[in-house]
C-alpha cells in the first residue's frame, strides 16, 4: 500500500473544521464505531447454494455477466474477506437463508437450522465480524407464483411461516456466538401485476403469518425482528402486499424494527425524511441503502445527495445507536469485489461529511429565524476539505487511500477471479 502522508493535510483541515466548532479526531473517534452490514448477495448476483436450479424471481434481475462471481461459499467468503481489507472499521455481514452450507443435500427452507450456518459464524467470529439475517421468500418452486406469507393456500403459507420462525431462530444462534446482536430482516415479494379484485385479504393473511412468525419471544440481546416495506416489484406493478403503510402499522403495533429500503419508494421519494418520523414511534430501524435508477432499485451506492441527506439525519439527530445500516444492491456489470467497496466507503464517507457537520451553528442560525445564515452555511460547509480527513482515517486503519484500493482489488482479480 502506498503511503499518501496525509498527516499533513489532515492537520490543515482539522484546523479549518475547528473554526466551525467541529472536532476532527473525535468525528473520526465516532466515525470507527460505526458498523455498515455487507449483503453477501453482491458477491455471487443473488445465487445462493440451494442448487434448486430456478431463477430469481419475486421481481429481482441481477444484470451484466462480469467474470468472476463467487461460487462456492469458500470462494464468497474469499472474495468478503478482500473487499474488508479495503474498507476502514470493523463491519458485518447480511446473509440470505439460501447462504447456507448443505452438504450435498437438498434441505429445503422449513428444514434449515443453525447448522447450515455453523461455517459462517466460524468465520465471522475469526475476522472479528457480527451477522445479519435474512428468510428467502423467493427463488423457489412455493414462490412461483408470487405469494409467500401472504398466499392463498394454507400450506404454501405455513411452509413460508415455518421459513422465517426458522430463520428467526438461526439470527438468534449468530447472536448469542458472536455476542453481536443479529437483525434479521423479513421481506417477502408478494404483490400482483394487474389490479386486484381483493386487496384486503391477502393483508389480514400476511398479518396473521407475521405474528405466527413472531410468536415466540427472543431476547435482543441477540436478535432483532425487521420488516421491509416495497412500492412494487417487477410482476407486482400494481400491487404489493407488504406495502410501506401495511409494514409502518405493523411495526408500530407489534413493536418491531422497520427496514427503509432506499429503492423501494418512488422514484422521486427519498428516505431520509421518513427517519426522523418513523424513531418518533419506534426505538430502532434498519436501513437499506441502496440507489434506484428508474425501476431497477439497486444499483451501487454512490456519494450523492440522496445518500449525505440519509447519513445526515441519522448523525446530526443522534440516532446512530438506534439505525442499523446495511447495504442492498447488486451489480452483476462491474468487480463484484469493486461494488461492495465502493458503496461501503461511499457510506462511510457520507457519514463522515455529516460527522464533520456544525450542526450547532446550523440549528443556532434556524432558531432564531436567521435562515439567511442557515442556507449560507450549509452551500459554504459543502467545500470543506473533508477528503483530508477521510485519507488520514484510511491511512490510520491501514487501508488503501483515494483510488489506491482499485489495484488492490485489480490484482486481486488477476490472481483469483479471472481464474475462475
Amino acid at each position: 500500500m502506498t503511503s499518501r502522508n496525509s498527516g499533513k493535510s489532515f492537520s490543515l483541515a482539522k484546523e479549518r473544521y475547528a473554526e466551525l466548532g467541529v472536532d476532527a479526531a473525535q468525528a473520526l473517534k465516532i466515525l470507527e464505531t460505526i458498523p455498515i452490514s455487507l449483503h453477501c448477495w453482491q458477491g455471487d448476483d443473488v445465487g445462493g447454494f440451494e442448487n434448486f436450479g430456478g431463477g430469481l424471481g419475486g421481481g429481482l434481475v441481477a444484470t451484466g455477466n462480469y467474470p468472476g462471481k463467487a461460487r462456492t461459499p469458500d470462494e464468497l467468503r474469499a472474495d468478503l474477506e478482500k473487499a474488508f481489507s479495503v474498507i476502514p472499521g470493523k463491519h458485518r455481514l447480511n446473509l440470505h437463508a439460501f447462504y447456507g452450507e448443505f452438504g450435498g443435500k437438498k434441505v429445503d427452507r422449513d428444514q434449515i437450522t443453525p447448522e447450515h450456518f455453523k461455517s459462517w459464524i466460524v468465520w465471522a467470529k475469526k475476522n472479528g465480524l457480527g451477522l445479519d439475517f435474512n428468510p428467502t421468500c423467493f427463488s423457489h418452486p412455493k414462490a412461483a407464483d408470487g405469494f409467500t406469507l401472504s398466499h392463498c393456500d394454507k400450506s404454501i403459507r405455513q411452509f413460508w411461516t415455518e421459513h422465517c420462525i426458522r430463520s428467526r431462530e438461526i439470527g438468534t444462534a449468530m447472536g448469542k456466538a458472536l455476542g453481536k446482536t443479529c437483525v434479521t430482516n423479513v421481506w417477502i415479494p408478494d404483490g400482483m401485476k394487474d389490479t386486484p379484485a381483493d386487496r384486503n385479504s391477502p393483508r389480514e393473511r400476511l398479518a396473521q403469518s407475521l405474528d405466527q412468525v413472531f410468536a415466540k419471544k427472543i431476547s435482543p440481546e441477540y436478535n432483532l425482528d425487521s420488516v421491509e416495506p416495497k412500492l412494487f416489484g417487477i410482476g407486482s406493478e400494481s400491487y404489493v402486499v407488504g406495502s410501506h403503510e401495511f409494514y409502518l402499522g405493523y411495526a408500530v403495533d407489534r413493536r418491531k424494527l422497520l427496514c427503509l429500503d432506499a429503492g423501494h419508494y418512488h422514484p422521486t421519494e427519498g428516505i431520509a425524511d421518513k427517519i426522523s418520523s418513523v424513531l418518533q414511534f419506534l426505538p430502532e430501524i434498519l436501513l437499506h441503502v441502496s440507489r434506484g435508477v428508474r425501476w431497477d432499485s439497486d444499483h451501487v451506492v454512490i456519494l450523492n445527495d440522496d445518500l449525505l441527506a440519509i447519513a445526515r439525519e441519522i448523525v446530526a439527530n443522534g440516532f446512530l445507536k438506534r439505525v442499523h445500516i446495511g447495504l442492498d444492491y447488486f451489480d452483476a456489470s462491474i468487480n463484484r469485489v469493486a461494488a461492495w467497496t465502493i458503496g461501503t466507503r461511499n457510506m462511510l464517507r457520507a457519514l463522515l461529511i455529516a460527522l464533520l457537520e456544525p450542526t450547532e451553528k446550523l440549528r443556532a442560525a434556524e432558531n432564531k429565524g436567521d435562515f439567511t445564515s442557515r442556507l449560507a452555511l450549509q452551500e459554504e460547509i459543502k467545500t470543506l476539505p473533508f477528503g483530508a480527513i477521510w485519507d488520514y482515517y484510511c491511512e490510520s486503519k491501514n487501508v488503501p487511500v483515494g483510488e489506491d484500493w482499485l489495484a488492490e482489488v485489480k490484482r486481486y482479480e488477476k490472481e483469483v477471479l479471472s481464474k475462475r
